[in-house]
């Protein structure tokens, strides 16, 4: 138990330092895109910006921290039971929400900080909670089914970005951080891996839901912060990744809860999604406040400028968030 709790820890940093370095490179592309209008026709990034901003040195180095903490996570899906071990790793949020402070010039609000306190505290009633984890044995079916919904999500987040633009940016963190669930359930159930067999291992389903889940959310969560608030992306993601998984661990892979302490397992998940959700509320583009940036060329040429501030729908909304951090 404790080398699983310190597993998911330690993946919980690598996350949540990677997501803000991630923000960080995503959104120096983004000031860049918005000067040339790369941009879909409802708002949203194109591909080719996302390209862009996936070669910046933050988001390279945020990117290894993410592979370093997707190794460390699976180690720990196969340690902890799935509603503790993905709800720990879910904690990236408070990593998260203190590294922008410093790296990102966001000043959280105290509602901000209070929700993060909220799932701190919710976070030791789950460890205190937990019991042993499941033996993650399922029919095959099972995991052609996880295919299925992996490929189902990703598609459909890809094509409801496309569609609603920056309208989409909390939905993309959700969905990736339902992508990133399923890869935590495939990792749980992933056959050939004790004892190993690369025969077996190669013809598992669940190996290629976890590509799909990963390598999907990873784009999705890069969409998510281009386009919205991290404190707010990261926060749907973090709901994504921690109820449903949770919820399987428990009803299929026969995760548990220490004797007499289902209440207090039951409490701390409640309360941690529920932290999660105010984070993601109180850290909407709508509410986010930070210090100005250096004006834009743009402001002192009338006709952009007049562009830029009326707010047209189908203009750089990227800039428009980068300029409140």
């Amino acid at each position: 138990m404790l080398l699983g709790l310190l597993t998911a820890i330690a993946a919980s940093v690598c996350y949540g330092t990677g997501s803000v370095l991630q923000a960080v490179g995503s959104r120096k592309s983004a000031r860049r895109d918005a000067a040339e209008s790369d941009r879909t026709q409802h708002g949203g990034p194109s591909l080719s910006s996302t390209a862009k901003a996936a070669t910046t040195w933050e988001f390279v180095v945020g990117t290894v921290l993410d592979f370093v903490g997707f190794g460390l996570g699976a180690l720990a899906a196969r340690l902890l039971p799935l509603f503790l071990s993905q709800t720990v790793i879910s904690a990236n949020l408070v990593i998260t929400a203190v590294l922008s402070v410093k790296l990102l010039g966001i000043r959280l609000s105290r509602a901000e900080w209070t929700s993060i306190g909220v799932v701190c505290s919710a976070l030791v009633l789950l460890a205190s909670a937990a019991g042993h984890e499941g033996s993650g044995h399922t029919d095959l079916a099972t995991h052609w089914w996880l295919l299925a919904v992996a490929l189902l999500l990703m598609a459909g987040g890809t094509v409801a970005v496309r569609l609603l633009g920056a309208r989409a940016a909390i939905l993309a963190g959700l969905l990736s951080g339902l992508g990133f669930g399923a890869l935590g359930v495939g990792v749980r159930v992933l056959n050939g891996v004790d004892p190993f067999d690369l025969g077996a291992l190669l013809g598992d389903p669940a190996l290629y839901a976890i590509l799909v889940a990963g390598i999907g959310g990873m784009y999705l969560h890069t969409v998510a912060l281009q386009i919205g608030s991290v404190n707010g992306a990261t926060a749907a993601l973090v709901v994504g990744e921690t109820v449903l998984p949770g919820a399987i661990g428990v009803v299929w892979l026969g995760d548990a809860s220490r004797a007499g302490l289902a209440w207090m397992a039951v409490l701390g998940f409640v309360l941690a999604v529920a932290g999660a959700v105010a984070v993601a509320w109180f850290g909407s583009p709508d509410t986010d406040a930070g210090p100005a940036l250096t004006p834009d060329p743009a402001e002192d040429d009338p006709v952009r400028g007049a562009g830029n501030r009326a707010g047209d729908e189908h203009g750089p909304r990227a800039e428009s968030c980068a300029r409140r951090v």
